[in-house]
């Protein structure tokens, strides 16, 4: 059994929900960060409108594959699984090193100016590092969650699953570790990864030298985790297109 380590994401671009808690340039980070959000959108909107399906992955720097090139990430796999399927899929990769849920919660906006059939939501590692609450946690998760349904009624989130090692009590692990569960019990649209690193967090040859991000062969396996989950909903959602268009 391998030991569980919290995913910290590389340099922090992102913040806490409490304003008291933010750095002096927040406001700035926030808005290169929604500015960058609305150049990628706007490259990939043609893109997404010629699939039948668009994912969108909103996560940290295990989505942005952090210290390693972009196709080395694990949305990258994802949509090359999507294509030898022969699925009509077009995966975003909406990653963010160092991002928060609570940063991601007012990213998402921007994000989901481009119509989205499932979002990817692989975030909260960083709100563990900083021993955030697990119910503010909790909060922006669910938050994140009911905006994008409340945009797209008809889409669905695969919830990528954390964990966190007891060296911040075994109180606190144990609350974060229920939050998760939580989130996707709530929800019917909800479905849930129970942990997104299983396989790799805590294998030294699965993980970069800071033994937080994972490697190319790392990611391949995190893109594994998710593809078991995700791949159903594709197919399903794919079989169902021609009655519904």
């Amino acid at each position: 059994m391998s030991v569980l380590w919290l995913v910290g994401c590389g340099p922090d671009r992102s913040n806490q929900t409490d304003v008291s808690d933010e750095p002096a340039d927040t406001v700035a980070t926030d808005t290169a960060s929604r500015a960058q959000d609305r150049a990628d959108t706007d490259v990939q909107t043609r893109e997404v409108e010629d699939a039948a399906l668009h994912v969108l992955v909103v996560g940290n720097s295990i989505a942005a594959g952090y210290g390693l090139d972009s196709e080395q990430a694990f949305p990258a796999h994802l949509q090359e699984k999507a294509d030898r399927a022969g699925y009509d899929v077009h995966v975003t990769n909406a990653g963010l090193s160092g991002e928060t849920t609570a940063g991601g919660l007012r990213r998402l906006p921007w994000l989901l100016r481009t119509p989205v059939d499932i979002v990817v939501l692989e975030l909260g590692g960083n709100d563990g590092l900083r021993g955030i609450d697990p119910s503010t946690t909790q909060q922006n998760l669910s938050a994140m969650v009911d905006t994008t349904l409340a945009r797209y009624p008809e889409a669905e989130v695969l919830l990528a699953g954390m964990q966190v090692p007891p060296n911040l009590g075994q109180e606190y692990t144990d609350q974060f570790r229920q939050v998760f569960p939580a989130v996707a019990e709530a929800r019917d649209a909800v479905t849930l990864i129970p942990f997104v690193l299983e396989g790799v967090a805590g294998e030294p040859d699965l993980n970069q030298p800071d033994g937080i991000h994972p490697t190319a062969e790392g990611q391949a396996i995190v893109a594994e985790n998710v593809w078991e989950y995700l791949q159903p909903i594709l197919e399903r959602r794919l079989e169902a297109e021609p009655a519904t268009s």
